[in-house]
């Protein structure tokens, strides 16, 4: 699986520009967990005739211009504000199929046990996109890092910070990255995606973790109009299934929790 998530990541064009037809119902994902979760449901669309072509990137930008392009008949990467932020940006025309997994946003440390010890000018790593950044900025006022000048901006950026009590440093990583950045800062609030990737567990690393009643469940995103094509209903149904449901409770054990 290793080796082909890296030719994907090599030479995605190759399947870019062909009809869906031909080359299977394509979906773009990052590696973990979407792309795992995929993996797993890709025998049972088999059996239903479809194929299914997974494109695997850690490129956050790519999906939504390369779905809008009709490069790709879905996406599975993004929770539902960094989708409305793409759209009112981009004007792209597509929508969430279904909400799928909720994936709590964490705070990591290799030099601090507890956010107690939080030293004075330390520096804080963030994710670089809107959304993600300023759902990492409102996590960390919810943990007594910081204070917003609006407590509820889903738009912050750190020019929104009010009150910085320990005069900590914040800088924005592309999100890929944050992982490799915790040798560098003191903290840094990671996606779970990336954190999993990284081998961080977030149930067990983590200093603190989003609750699980957040609002950023990941969706898959597909084009407007076309949720009643054969192949994306059975996409949605192995995917909102069951045996998904208990997939995803006995392979994440609780990093990652069901949002159907």
């Amino acid at each position: 699986m290793i080796k082909t998530w890296l030719f994907t990541l090599l030479t995605p064009l190759f399947f870019w520009g062909c009809s869906s037809s031909k080359e299977g119902l394509k979906i773009i994902a990052t590696p973990v967990p979407h792309a795992e979760m995929l993996e797993f449901i890709k025998p049972d669309l088999k059996a239903q005739g479809i194929d299914l072509v997974i494109i695997v990137t850690d490129d956050y930008n790519m999906p939504n211009r390369a779905l809008a392009n009709k490069e790709a008949d879905a996406n599975f990467f993004q929770h539902i504000p960094f989708l409305d932020e793409q759209i009112k940006q981009f004007h792209y025309p597509i929508e969430s199929l279904a909400k799928i997994e909720i994936e709590p946003m964490g705070i990591y440390s290799k030099k601090i046990t507890s956010l107690t010890e939080l030293k004075d000018r330390g520096v804080v790593a963030i994710p670089n996109d809107p959304t993600n950044e300023a759902r990492a900025l409102l996590f960390l006022q919810t943990q007594g890092v910081l204070e917003l000048d609006n407590p509820n901006n889903a738009q912050a950026t750190i020019l929104n910070i009010a009150k910085n009590p320990k005069n900590l440093k914040f800088i924005e990583v592309d999100a890929a990255m944050l992982p490799r950045s915790l040798d560098d800062v003191e903290i840094a609030v990671i996606n779970t995606n990336f954190a999993l990737g990284a081998n961080l567990s977030p149930l067990k690393d983590a200093l603190a973790l989003e609750k699980k009643d957040s609002p950023y469940a990941n969706i898959i995103a597909i084009r407007i109009g076309e949720e009643n094509r054969s192949d994306i209903q059975a996409l949605k149904t192995a995917m909102t299934s069951e045996k998904m449901k208990e997939f995803i409770l006995e392979k994440y054990k609780g990093a990652i929790m069901p949002a159907f």
